[in-house]
């Protein structure tokens, strides 16, 4: 079986290359788009790798403390999660790069034809990362057969994701708000405008924040969630490999389903979200059939009740099915919660932002009452080995969520390289339309991500907790006990102080990029009236350094409260502490990610002409809206995502220096 699921994720990375070839092999004929795309392509390129540079050097400094205070296997594990998870986001960013100018292109002849494209392109990114996760944790299990170092391969894949996510999410908004600030309130001119110095850094942080960032988390969170269930197992059935290999199995079987699901995804008359939801259906619908001989044979071991665990893994599916739909309404230009922001809008800024705060906190009601009803209904079933299994099921389409996820920079790209390359007005109008429903798609893809690293952390704590009973403590976590509660204070302001720190990161770079836009369009004779062109990988440069530079403090702080928590007050507040962070960081992660994604498409609304159109009063508040959206959707609100499981994993490696 081990052979077969390893040949399975192989299977998924030879699937992603062939489209990857498939995409390559599009010829492109307008030299100055293709100008455009290389200028992307190098500044996306410069960027990781300076991101790796810096990464590295934190990680050599993981690895030396590792190997004191644990073991090699430990340490290789760190070493191989924290290469594939940047692997992913690497290989997937630079297809998207690739993809966005065939995209733009493709829109000259039809809509059908961009998106398949685009979708194709997002493909890469979504089959890396379930093909490249479930490649390194089933081979890895199979060689080492050791549960450390799984975990430590975790918290590889975890340390990468918060950098990339929070560094990505950095640089993305610091260009973006930078470019909107100056170049649509100030210079009153569009977005994407070539006249704009910061258009290029903001093309960049599409693929570096959207692209590279996601693939990094969603690798980590199917890793993660994947290693928590293995370890789950082996403490609740030792002994019982089937307990051990349910979980990868599950993971293969995914990926044959989200392969034939992807072949689903076909557009009919403009309807983009119709195309994408067929195809993740489809491969909820597959899973769900493969699941049952898997399930039926691997729960023989456990006690027999297989239809009790089979069920606990279809509503992992549910609430799969259960986020993208609550998502969609609340971050979607068609439902009320946009159209409220929008009309909202009209009297001005500051009833822009109320209605705004308003939205996301409301956004956060649905999705935890769905999270928290399925953890209770698969523990009712089959205790917490459904929980974990639950979790694994809801994985499943990890593939096609960052795909669909993915989708979104591409099609970003595309619509900003049809501008400044002065493409046809029909060209446009299809990347606006693909662009329009990238927008949604990413908002889905994290509210996927943050449901599934709920899911993940609890799974975690369990682990944790299991822990410390198999290390001879029975730990009981009760209110009354000031130990605890100092904890779970502890760990319910670390999502606010996380969150704190890397919304005033963004604001700190984007200040930098709005003094070198306001400085270029002072000091360059011709740039407004489009005589001279404007110095972009200036702005591009000075983004990359802000946000490495603004990164570091945010990144590492969890890492040192957890090991200090642990080590001055011992297990219990430790355990303290995770719980308080997976309750706040939920809400917070939830909160900031739709809120954001209303604001942003509450401007779009009223841009087709609503409440006075582009220009109006209720646009220009819109855009304050949008401005302050997009650091809550795009930077802190995803970045808490990984914060809360590498919290979790960190706390997993020490437990055992604590008792």
């Amino acid at each position: 079986m081990i052979y077969l699921i390893i040949s399975i994720s192989l299977l998924a990375i030879i699937f992603a290359f062939w489209l990857r070839q498939r995409i390559f092999n599009l010829k492109t004929s307008d030299k100055k788009a293709e100008a455009i795309s290389e200028a992307i392509l190098e500044g996306s390129k410069a960027y990781l790798k300076r991101q790796f540079r810096v990464v590295s050097l934190i990680a050599l400094f993981l690895i030396v403390i590792l190997l004191i205070f644990l073991d090699g296997k430990t340490t290789l594990g760190f070493l191989t999660g924290a290469i594939a998870s940047a692997l992913a986001g690497y290989l997937g960013m630079l297809t998207a790069v690739k993809s966005n100018i065939r995209v733009a292109e493709a829109a000259k002849k039809s809509l059908s034809v961009a998106f398949g494209i685009a979708f194709k392109g997002g493909s890469v990114t979504g089959f890396l990362v379930v093909g490249l996760g479930l490649f390194v944790v089933s081979l890895f299990w199979f060689l080492t057969r050791d549960i450390n170092a799984l975990i430590g391969l975790g918290f590889g894949g975890s340390l990468i994701s918060v950098f990339s996510r929070l560094a990505g999410g950095i640089y993305t908004k610091a260009a973006d708000v930078g470019a909107d600030l100056v170049g649509k309130i100030e210079a009153g001119i569009p977005e994407d405008d070539p006249r704009n110095p910061a258009v290029i850094a903001d093309n960049v942080g599409d693929n570096v924040g959207d692209c590279a960032g996601m693939a990094a988390d969603l690798f980590e969170t199917y890793a993660v969630t994947t290693i928590a269930a293995i370890l789950l197992g082996s403490i609740i059935f030792p002994g019982l490999e089937s307990a051990i290999i349910l979980p990868l199995a599950l993971g293969a079987a995914s990926i044959v389903s989200s392969i034939i699901g992807a072949f689903f995804v076909r557009i009919r008359k403009e309807n983009i979200m119709a195309a994408l939801y067929k195809g993740l259906f489809a491969s909820a619908a597959i899973s769900a059939l493969l699941f049952i001989p898997l399930i039926r044979f691997f729960a023989k071991e456990m006690n027999g009740r297989w239809l009790n665990l089979y069920l606990a893994g279809i509503i992992g599916l549910v609430i799969t099915f259960l986020i993208v739909v609550i998502t969609e309404y609340y971050t979607s230009k068609k439902f009320r919660p946009v159209q409220s922001i929008a009309r909202a809008s009209v009297t001005g800024h500051g009833t822009n932002i109320i209605s705004g705060l308003a939205i996301s906190m409301e956004s956060t009601v649905l999705p935890i009452i769905v999270i928290g009803l399925g953890l209770t209904f698969a523990y009712w079933l089959f205790g917490l080995y459904g929980i974990a299994i639950s979790a694994v099921s809801m994985l499943s389409l990890t593939g096609l969520i960052v795909s669909i996820d993915s989708f979104g920079p591409i099609t970003d790209n595309a619509g900003g390289i049809a501008e400044m390359a002065d493409f046809p007005p029909e060209a446009r109008k299809n990347t606006d339309k693909l662009d329009a429903v990238g927008n949604t798609t990413k908002a889905i893809t994290k509210g996927y991500a943050i449901a599934s690293a709920g899911l993940a952390a609890l799974v975690l704590f369990a682990s944790y907790v299991s822990e410390l009973t198999k290390l001879g403590q029975d730990t009981i976590f009760e209110l009354s006990d000031p130990f605890v509660l100092l904890g779970i204070f502890i760990g319910g302001f670390l999502p606010y102080l996380f969150g704190s720190l890397s919304m005033t990161a963004v604001s700190k770079a984007a200040s930098s990029i709005v003094n070198e836009v306001r400085r270029q369009f002072k000091e360059i004779p011709g740039l407004m009236e489009g005589e001279a062109k404007p110095n972009y990988g200036r702005a591009v440069d000075i983004a990359t350094k802000a946000s490495l530079k603004e990164m570091i403090l945010p990144a590492i702080l969890p890492i040192l409260v957890v090991i200090l928590t642990g080590f001055i007050f011992g297990p219990k507040t430790l355990g303290g502490l995770l719980i308080g962070v997976i309750v706040t960081g939920l809400f917070m992660a939830i909160s900031m990610t739709s809120g954001g994604a209303a604001w942003d498409n509450a401007k779009k609304f009223i841009e087709e002409g609503n409440y006075g159109g582009k220009g109006s009063l209720a646009h220009q508040a819109a855009i304050t809206g949008d401005t302050v959206g997009d650091p809550y959707k795009d930077t802190a609100g995803p970045a808490i995502n990984p914060m809360i499981k590498v919290v979790n994993i960190v706390a997993l490696l020490i437990v055992g220096f604590l008792v």
